[in-house]
């Protein structure tokens, strides 16, 4: 007997008819002897429902007030997953995040899971119940209700598993697995039978929509091992476990992109110590957050021109603030570009093999494709290019490291 916490998402939970279904799956677990945790997401439209009417009588609502009401929508859901499972004869307990004591700190629509008490969940599990919890919500020291940011229920499911020491932790998606990149944009990718967490979470931070990170942060942190499933068709998903201990590891397992991307230049700064801190400090203190950056010393060796790369939708306000900075400083001129996308290869592999840069590299180049930035750590290369060459150069990687082929 396993004791497995499964995670159903808004569109596997969407209606009365895949609530009935979900619960079928449930219970067909169950009576295969495994003992059942239930975390789901609030019906599918239902958040941004209840965002739409807190902004229709407040602009910008009490973040305390939109917690209550944004936990009601889990509410719906677990109550509604119950009644189907004691339906079809299968004993079901429904929780809120409050009931089971999901402690959190007290950070409102965006807060971080401090500890979880398992003594109802277990006791349920004795009686022979499925405990069935509302996802995304908890409750601080104070007694008060609160969400744990977008994409947060699949935090919560990684975090009762640990909580309950799990054998396995299934995420059920309208997806069927992790995929070397976007069946959308490469018609040939091909379906992971598993991925390390280290590639998932580079994956998940470059872009991939199939997890939120910190569930995969999370799930590393406590070596709790996960499954993506579909809610929609039958198969083994894709597990995603610790460091691959195949022999014949391939050397990339994935691509990822980002759309939301635009770049920033000063050129002529002058090349005096604490440079770099002057041009980015005032973008940190907007909270913009800075991802790739790039320094060179011009040739006269008194100035350096540096480019870093921020979110687009961050791209007017930072630019604001970048000029204003090199105004001071003195600098040539700021140049902006918000229509760069970055791709990246994926791959516990570059460990041990050489030469994947120069293959990414010509790749690239044998479709006239100019990269405008390079950034590398131990298991990944990210490349930033103009948007227009996006899907042809996922393409032409895919292409040439014969991701379509089975390992």
């Amino acid at each position: 007997m396993a004791l497995i916490v499964q995670k159903y998402g808004g569109t596997s939970v969407g209606s009365v008819e895949r609530i009935a279904a979900v619960a079928q799956r449930v219970k067909d677990w169950r009576d295969r002897g495994n003992d059942l945790v239930v975390v789901v997401s609030a019906m599918s439209g239902e958040t941004d429902r209840l965002i739409g009417l807190a902004k229709a009588i407040q602009p910008r609502p009490s973040p305390r007030e939109l917690d209550v009401l944004l936990a009601t929508g889990e509410q719906v859901t677990i109550a509604l997953l119950s009644m189907a499972l004691e339906h079809i004869g299968c004993p079901a307990r429904s929780y809120t995040g409050g009931q089971v004591h999901i402690l959190t700190d007290s950070a409102h629509n965006k807060a971080r899971i401090r500890d979880i008490d398992g003594a109802r969940m277990r006791a349920d599990l004795e009686a022979g119940r499925v405990v069935v919890v509302a996802g995304f919500q908890g409750v601080d020291e104070h007694g008060n209700i609160t969400t744990l940011g977008r994409g947060g229920s699949d935090t919560s499911a990684v975090a009762v598993a640990a909580a309950l020491k799990a054998d396995e932790c299934q995420i059920y998606t309208d997806v069927d697995g992790v995929y070397t990149t976007d069946p959308r944009i490469e018609p040939r990718a091909r379906k992971l039978d598993r991925i390390t967490f280290e590639e998932m979470l580079e994956m998940a931070s470059l872009g991939s929509k199939v997890l939120q990170i910190r569930s995969v942060e999370f799930a590393g942190k406590y070596k709790v091992p996960l499954r993506v499933l579909s809610s929609f068709q039958e198969g083994a998903g894709t597990l995603i476990t610790f460091e691959e201990e195949s022999v014949e590891q391939a050397v990339i397992s994935g691509i990822a992109f980002n759309r939301d991307e635009a770049k920033l230049t000063a050129l002529g700064v002058p090349d005096q110590p604490g440079v770099a801190q002057k041009i980015l400090g005032p973008i940190s203190d907007a909270n913009i957050e800075v991802d790739m950056i790039i320094q060179n010393i011009a040739a006269d060796e008194a100035t350096t021109d540096f480019t870093f790369t921020v979110h687009r939708n961050d791209y007017a306000r930072a630019l604001e603030i970048l000029r204003g900075t090199c105004d001071g400083l003195g600098a040539r001129q700021v140049t902006g570009d918000d229509r760069i996308v970055k791709i990246s290869l994926v791959g516990v592999g570059m460990r041990s093999h050489a030469g994947i840069a120069a293959k990414m590299f010509g790749a690239l180049a044998r479709e006239g494709i100019n990269i405008r930035m390079i950034s590398t750590s131990e298991i990944k290369i990210s490349v930033v290019v103009d948007e227009k060459y996006l899907e042809l150069g996922v393409r032409a990687l895919h292409d040439a490291f014969e991701l379509d082929q089975a390992r």
